[in-house]
């Protein structure tokens, strides 16, 4: 038996890296690149550099994802985000673990990841994970995906909605670069089905800044616009420490509080902030997703 199962895992594998092999040019046509900001060749392995991204994948079908593209296509464009802009560290939210152990068997041999379910909590504080529709696929959540091994893995505890969908933080440590990384999912507006009017994304906010510290790098899915002069219902739920003492990838001068949409809606939903010397931010919109990609270049020295 205990052979059959490793013949059959290798069967999977092989089947995994021959699709995605297939797919790696159908996936420069899904994925179009917004300029790179920091000068260099896009891919390029540099001394000291750490190239991140934040993706949301829209795997979730009954989120609103039924016609975002296959999951094959979605691993196509993790590995051309490796491949040709040197992702090493991923922060994806909405992945489905059947799609997440795909997509590490894809990128090869060395790299991990590691995984948080989304649960919904009934009225009488129950907790039930959330299940993939669309086959086979497990449970839904958050991930960090790495090329190099995970330390230190931890969920982050935040406020959440009393009734309602549970989203959370995941944290863990680049060992190899003594970088710690910070995926969050913030809720949504109305998340908490039994106080629609109470707001969440202040506190959780104000959770994933005090977990960070100078050589952390955070980010993921904020489900909030920016806190520019234009977001005045919203504004308020940034902590100072976001723009003050933090920098996000996008962030265009030290004042500026703005930056490119990285949702279809026309809004920025999705970031990255670090204290680390920032070498450069893009946006990869894809046409996988709702979501766009947004890549950050660190210096980690």
């Amino acid at each position: 038996m205990i052979h059959r199962r490793r013949q059959r895992r290798f069967v999977r594998r092989a089947v995994v890296r021959t699709t995605v092999v297939c797919l790696s040019l159908l996936a420069t046509s899904l994925l179009a690149t917004a300029p790179l900001r920091d000068g260099g060749r896009s891919g390029a392995a540099v001394s000291g550099r750490l190239r991140i991204a934040t993706w949301n994948l829209c795997g979730v079908e009954q989120w609103g994802c039924r016609n975002t593209g296959t999951r094959q296509e979605k691993i196509a464009v993790l590995e051309h985000l490796s491949a040709a802009d040197g992702v090493t560290a991923f922060m994806l939210q909405e992945v489905c673990t059947t799609d997440l152990d795909d997509a590490t068997a894809a990128l090869g041999k060395g790299w991990h990841s590691a995984f948080r379910a989304y649960a919904y909590r009934d009225d009488r504080g129950r907790l039930t994970p959330v299940r993939c529709t669309g086959g086979a696929r497990g449970r839904a959540g958050f991930a960090l995906l790495s090329s190099s091994p995970l330390s230190k893995v931890a969920r982050v505890p935040s406020r959440q909605p009393a009734v309602g969908l549970q989203r959370g933080i995941l944290c863990a440590t680049l060992a190899a670069r003594d970088i710690r990384i910070c995926n969050a999912h913030l809720s949504v507006v109305g998340a908490d089905h039994a106080h629609p009017s109470w707001e969440y994304r202040d506190d959780q906010l104000k959770t994933l800044f005090a977990a960070a510290d100078p050589r952390t790098v955070i980010g993921g899915d904020f489900n909030s616009s920016p806190p520019s002069a234009s977001n005045r219902t919203y504004r308020w739920i940034w902590p100072h420490a976001a723009y003050g003492r933090y920098r996000e990838c996008d962030q265009g001068r030290s004042g500026s509080r703005t930056g490119r949409a990285t949702h279809r809606s026309g809004v920025k939903l999705d970031y990255l902030f670090t204290q680390l010397d920032g070498l450069g931010c893009s946006v990869r919109r894809t046409r996988t997703s709702d979501h766009s990609a947004l890549v950050m270049t660190v210096d980690t020295r």
